[in-house]
């Protein structure tokens, strides 16, 4: 008897984590949905067109529509492709995509798990996510996916050095690598106030990141086709745009619990109601990332793909160095530090 029982809680158990699991990932899928068409018609109001209008009232059920078109497309696999890496590639790309919402906290005690270490958890992710790029142009055994797949990969492992320089630098200011914490912090005052200009090149590192304007050059459709997916179709090819937007919506999480107080909220709102105010706030600053990533694609050119990597090198990694020694120098002088 106490065999089963056990059996049974651990049973339990297993079901409400699946729940708590499919709670987070499932939102997550559907913000995906209406952040396509959130640029699409943000898009369309830079460049005076009306864009999708036409399915749903005002458009809105326009990305399940596209879901739907790609899904019923028959899988084309090129016949010297290596089948396992081949769709093997675009399933890491989304699974390491949505691990990094495991630790997100969307308010005081809101989160899959408070981990100790969450920023070096989101880093290794961010790391990871680029064999399956790498193997999307290895295994199709096309040259215009692996050399978009070379371009890829260079460039994000070159921005990698930005984005974790940046990060150090929030790390140094707080003394610790959980989000909760940093979120803690920024009662008395938003990050991005002193780390003004640390935020520009962090966000310029994440656009690089992502492969988005105007880092995206190594999947431009104009110079080579499509970049690493060429040769996906359907539901691969789902998988990776899936993977693209739910890092961009990451990213911007990330972005607004490290520079924008995260979950923080100013003290004219109640914060003991029924309605999870903290969530909600969480999700306007997220919002508000997600818009400036779009805004940057609807107003700059795409850079050349040696503009891309000297940008990097030789004017955003001097200036991440420097800040480096500056901050902690500067907390030391002051004996501020929080360590």
């Amino acid at each position: 008897m106490l065999g089963i029982n056990i059996n049974k809680i651990a049973l339990i158990s297993v079901i409400f984590n699946l729940i708590d699991v499919l709670s987070v990932i499932l939102p997550v899928l559907l913000a995906v949905a209406f952040m396509t068409i959130i640029e699409r018609k943000q898009l369309a109001a830079h460049q005076r067109r009306v864009g999708p209008n036409t399915v749903g009232y005002y458009g809105v059920l326009q990305p399940f529509a596209d879901a739907l078109k790609l899904i019923v497309k028959e899988t084309v696999i090129p016949s010297q492709s290596n089948k396992v890496l081949f769709y093997l590639a675009p399933v890491s790309t989304l699974i390491f995509s949505l691990l990094g919402w495991g630790i997100i906290p969307f308010g005081q005690g809101l989160s899959l798990s408070d981990f100790s270490l969450g920023i070096f958890y989101t880093l290794a992710l961010s790391s990871l996510g680029i064999f399956g790029v790498l193997l999307a142009g290895w295994s199709a055994n096309s040259k215009y996916a692996f050399l978009g797949s070379l371009r890829s990969t260079s460039a994000m492992i070159s921005y990698e050095l930005i984005l974790s320089s940046a990060i150090l630098i929030v790390i140094i200011l707080n003394g610790s690598l959980n989000y909760i914490t940093i979120i803690e912090n920024q009662q008395a005052i938003w990050f991005i106030v002193p780390l003004f200009p640390v935020f520009i090149f962090y966000f310029i590192a994440i656009l690089a990141e992502t492969s988005r304007t105007p880092f995206d050059l190594q999947e431009a459709e104009s110079e080579l086709v499509a970049g690493f997916f060429t040769e996906h179709s359907s539901v691969p090819f789902v998988f990776f745009f899936l993977s693209e937007y739910s890092s961009i919506i990451l990213f911007s999480c990330i972005t607004s619990i490290l520079f924008l107080g995260g979950y923080n909220m100013p003290e004219l709102f109640v914060n003991d109601t029924f309605i999870n105010l903290q969530s909600i706030v969480l999700g306007l600053k997220t919002c508000i990332i997600c818009f400036m990533f779009v805004l940057v694609r609807a107003t700059l050119p795409r850079l050349r793909y040696d503009q891309l990597i000297s940008l990097c090198w030789l004017n955003l990694l001097p200036v991440a160095v420097a800040f480096i020694i500056l901050v902690p120098s500067i907390l030391i002088a002051f004996d501020i530090a929080p360590y």
